[in-house]
């Protein structure tokens, strides 16, 4: 996993290169120099660790110390970096105030840049000599092109049929939509993440279904395809004789299937690239004929690609009963009776326990089922698989999920590792994610534009979801992935290439060799207070730590940080699962975390950052808006701030006739950075404030009053960039003037305040009201919204019993999504006609259980 390193470094020596300020014949001139040859000569390693990488797979001792050394290079290499990055930062601001280069503190630190690049060299030439002098030099696996390993995959497609469980309903829909005459493209994709039974199925519904074509044939595709020798295997099953097949193969075999009805199975397809040879071979499915191809694959992207979004059908995993009943069957496969007739009740239970744990992925029901056959069938020995089947079970799904790890680029690793720094069945936000990754530069753009950054980290997710590897939670108002999750398969793949990679370690596995220990990079406390105590006391120099995850039942935490030395920590997390109040103290030492980009605190913590944060000037992130910590005026010297999420408790003044500093200061940020600002008080709004902040994307104010309305109504020129508002509201009287606003999409009104339809922005996607007075104006208002496709509204007063969402033929003519929470003074709604709200999909409604609210035929059928 060295690549992971080495990408890391050409990562960083890219972004510093461009960034560096220098003059011809200066030291720094022979710094940049020295930072280019840096990346040069990582790019080379990382090129030769990717084809010795194979080698070491197949147990090459030699090729996996060789490889050990230059991971251990590439982590020394870092550290250089990052331990250097601040004095080059350091050295660009004192050039541009000074406009020299001749420094003699910056020339000085180029020295010992220089001096350290010399050591790497060397290191560098030894391990090239190891390698020659070991004749570790052949780092290719394949001596013999000609020569084609046997493929687990490849016998099991040809096999006779395995039992399929708790598919009869995808088998159904596919059958109906292979069969369909009018089916785009004549395919069908079935997709989903490994081990969910992808080529069961679609041999079952090949095999259904192939009497019906002249010609069929079902060929394996796989990670590494020749696109000849699937063609010959398709030609020998769909009849082309050996003379037909060695005399212009694809000439004959396009004229045969351009004639003949014919069903093609491709299974395992990785990537579009082998769909493009073989499409030219391939006559397209018409509907005139009716030929029909089915493929899996694990990215739905390639099913996309190949067949359209019609062609998708996403494969999920099975429910209890069916996970069950497949456990049964393979567990009872060699008994006369097929049945728990004769287990006690308890082995049952642990039975369905263990069951549980697969989390409904079919492979991994066979692979324990496999394990317990082995073992006697009593509750001790089930209990004792228990315990331990997490990782037993990993073990025997591996190598199918490894394949998946494989096939993502050096790139992607990093960021699917990431993953398993979170517990198990955890909700990942995806603003967290991209912003973790940003800061620890695994996502890189030259152009050191944040925004390009973070559109490049939102596609490096998308690209994670398309390969099923990590599963969508929740997605925003306008499609975007709001939150995601990973399945605990997945999960502790994660944790275990992390562990041996030296990516990262969990509160289990962190122990150990000192040595090792002293180079941890990365280390997540899921839920053992005790186990992180003792850690932290045993090993309170972790300088080379770039990333701490404490999801803890309490924030013991902050006491350490006292006795802790994280000089390169990058991203801090604390997020706590206590509902009781814990007062904590953060030291000065915090202020010593200067590398530290990203920081969140979550839960029931109250203190107060001390005021030494002034010295986080790299800090990018910083998200307390679930905690109730306060911040300090420093916080505005953090001039890379992207994103500040609090309360607004934590923002207020005490005292309305002083003014604040804090709030004051945010005026002094730099034009082009601050994105997010949730939330400021409205007391210290000005128009200057959209005026300075040109990239404010997401703005959120507490306590609006007229006058803040006001400013907000009059705005010009108003910001282009700003896409979502949340205002609290006071009582106030002004009314409010949004239609100035052309990129505001999702809106949040808490408190009362009286509108019109100039109150909103015309491309208004989402509207959220929270303990907002509703009345038939109000309603009508929000009708006449003409791109509106998410209304919520939480704790409302209603003003009238009834609320009435007719229209005259055009009331909510894009609403999909209707939320109504604990309406106040609301007995009923109704929908006298079917005009009104055509695209209404959904109506959630949760109400005070002491009362009820009567529904219209229609809303009634629509509620979830």
């Amino acid at each position: 996993m060295a690549e992971i390193l080495l990408t890391a470094i050409i990562n960083k020596s890219v972004e510093i290169a461009a960034n560096l300020l220098f003059q011809e014949g200066s030291r720094l001139n022979w710094l940049k120099e020295d930072i280019n040859w840096l990346q040069r000569e990582m790019r080379h390693i990382r090129s030769y660790i990717d084809d010795a990488k194979d080698k070491a797979i197949g147990g090459n001792s030699r090729v996996k110390n060789l490889i050990k050394d230059i991971q251990e290079l590439a982590g020394d290499v870092e550290d250089l970096l990052d331990d250097f990055l601040p004095k080059i930062q350091q050295s660009n601001s004192a050039i541009c105030r000074l406009k020299t280069a001749c420094i003699p503190s910056h020339a000085s630190f180029a020295d010992e840049f220089a001096i350290e690049i010399e050591k790497i060299k060397k290191r560098v030439a030894d391990i090239d000599r190891v390698r020659t002098t070991y004749n570790i030099m052949d780092t290719s696996n394949n001596n013999n092109d000609d020569c084609i390993p046997l493929d687990q995959r490849r016998l099991f497609l040809h096999a006779d049929e395995t039992e399929v469980i708790g598919l009869d309903d995808d088998f159904n829909m596919l059958k109906a939509k292979l069969l369909d005459h009018d089916l785009p493209y004549g395919v069908v994709s079935i997709v989903g993440m490994p081990g969910l039974g992808k080529t069961t199925l679609a041999k079952k519904l090949y095999r259904h279904v192939r009497h019906q074509f002249e010609r069929s044939g079902l060929v394996y595709v796989s990670q590494q395809p020749r696109a000849g020798e699937i063609l010959h295997d398709i030609a020998k099953q769909v009849g082309m004789t050996e003379e037909e097949r060695k005399d212009n193969l694809e000439g004959n075999l396009r004229s045969l299937l351009k004639i003949k009805r014919y069903v093609i199975l491709l299974d395992d397809i990785w990537d579009v690239e082998i769909w493009d040879q073989l499409k030219l071979v391939l006559p397209e499915c018409d509907s005139k004929i009716g030929s029909r191809i089915i493929i899996t694959s694990r990215n739905s992207s390639v099913g996309r690609y190949i067949g359209g979004d019609f062609s998708i059908h996403m494969l999920q995993p099975l429910d209890s009963e069916n996970s069950f009943e497949l456990f049964t069957k393979k567990i009872f496969t060699f008994d006369n009776n097929n049945n728990w007739a004769n287990a006690s009740p308890d082995l049952v239970n642990i039975g369905r326990s263990i069951v549980g744990r697969c989390g409904g992925i079919p492979l991994a029901i066979v692979v324990t089922a496999g394990m317990l056959r082995a073992r006697e069938r009593t509750e001790r020995a089930w209990n004792r698989l228990l315990e331990s089947m997490s990782h037993k079970v990993q073990d025997g799904c591996a190598k199918v999920l490894a394949l998946s790890y494989n096939d993502l680029s050096i790139a992607l690793r990093p960021c699917f590792l990431y993953f398993g720094l979170y517990p198990e069945d955890h909700e990942i936000r995806a603003f967290d994610l991209t912003n973790m990754w940003i800061a620890e530069k695994l996502i890189v753009v030259n152009s050191g534009n944040g925004r390009e950054a973070e559109s490049l980290a939102e596609d490096v997710l998308n690209d994670l979801v398309s390969r099923n590897l990590i599963q969508v939670a929740k997605r925003t108002y306008d499609g975007r992935i709001s939150s995601c999750r990973i399945h605990d398969l997945l999960h502790t793949l994660c944790v275990d290439l992390a562990k041996e990679s030296n990516f990262f370690h969990t509160e289990h596995n962190a122990f150990g060799d000192p040595g090792n220990v002293a180079r941890l990079r990365r280390i997540t406390f899921y839920s053992d207070n005790n186990a992180m105590n003792e850690f932290f006391r045993s090993n309170p120099k972790l300088e080379k730590l770039r990333a701490l995850f404490c999801f803890t039942k309490d924030p013991c935490i902050f006491s350490q940080l006292a006795h802790l030395d994280f000089k390169l920590l990058q991203v801090f997390v604390v997020v706590t699962s206590s509902y009781h109040f814990y007062d904590v103290s953060i030291p000065n030492t915090f202020g010593n975390m200067n590398c530290l980009r990203y920081l969140l605190f979550e839960g029931y913590i109250d203190g107060k950052l001390p005021n030494c944060m002034v010295k986080l000037k790299h800090l990018e992130t910083l998200d307390v808006s679930n905690s109730f910590i306060k911040l300090p005026t420093g916080v505005w010297k953090s001039t890379q701030l992207r994103h500040l999420r609090s309360t607004g408790y934590n923002l207020a003044p005490y005292n309305y006739f002083c003014i604040n500093p804090f709030l004051k200061n945010v005026y002094s940020l730099p034009r082009n950075n601050l994105q997010t600002l949730m939330w400021m008080d409205g007391f210290f709004f000005e128009p200057r404030l959209l005026h300075q902040l040109i990239n404010l994307r997401k703005l959120g104010i507490k306590g609006v009053s007229d006058s803040t309305v006001k400013i907000l109504s009059a705005l010009s020129p108003v910001p282009t960039a700003l896409e979502v508002l949340k205002l609290k509201v006071d009582r106030v009287s002004e009314q409010i003037n949004l239609s100035s606003y052309p990129n505001i999409a999702k809106l949040h009104l808490s408190g009362t305040i009286p509108l019109n339809c100039e109150a909103f922005p015309p491309n208004l996607v989402k509207l959220t009201l929270v303990d907002f007075d509703v009345d038939s104006h109000v309603v009508a208002v929000l009708k006449k919204l003409p791109k509106l496709r998410i209304l919520k509204m939480y704790w409302c007063n209603h003003m009238e019993e009834k609320m009435d969402l007719s229209g005259d033929g055009d009331g909510f003519p894009q609403l999909e999504v209707l939320h109504i929470v604990y309406a106040r003074g609301l007995s009923e709604i109704s929908c006298r006609d079917d005009m009104s709200m055509p695209k209404l999909k959904k109506l959630f409604l949760l109400i005070d259980t002491t009362s009820g609210i009567r529904l219209s035929e229609r809303l009634a059928k629509l509620r979830v």
